[in-house]
């Protein structure tokens, strides 16, 4: 065995070496090139104009206080109840194993999503995120009820 393993000689093409890399300049002289230090840092600061980041949708959330269920995402939410309130449905949250009640109006998790409307069953309500290109756009989200051992 010994002698067998020592007369077999692999063969191995070798690799290619890797191609040149030529990198071009950006050449639309008329807009602002899209990785520019300065534009995402003032992205990260929120400080660009409003043409450009369209926070039209932002600037009555960003002045309103703070609700206590937006310190926490909706993926950590769970639906386990509803109730009738004065002629209102309200819905029973669990968060860190205590209860909220939740009514129309009400703010949910961190992208400003605010409470549309209410069933038995679920909870919808709208958010304010920002897409790809950094504009803010509204979406639709919803919380439905969980039984206790099914989250």
């Amino acid at each position: 065995m010994v002698n067998e393993r020592n007369s077999i000689r692999p063969s191995v093409t070798p690799i290619e070496p890797p191609g040149r890399f030529d990198p071009e300049a950006y050449v639309n002289e008329n807009e602002q090139p899209p990785f520019d230090p300065e534009k995402l840092t003032s992205v990260l600061r929120g400080s660009l104009p409003p043409t450009l980041s369209n926070s039209a949708l932002v600037e009555a959330e960003l002045n309103r206080r703070k609700e206590p269920l937006e310190a926490y995402p909706l993926d950590t939410m769970v639906m386990v109840g509803s109730l009738m309130r004065d002629g209102q449905l309200v819905a029973l949250i669990k968060v860190d194993n205590l209860l909220y009640q939740v009514r129309r109006g009400n703010y949910l998790g961190q992208n400003f999503g605010r409470v549309n409307d209410i069933t038995e069953t679920e909870i919808v309500l709208r958010e304010i995120v920002q897409d790809g290109a950094g504009d803010w756009i509204e979406r639709p989200a919803a919380l439905q009820l969980q039984e206790e051992g099914k989250r």
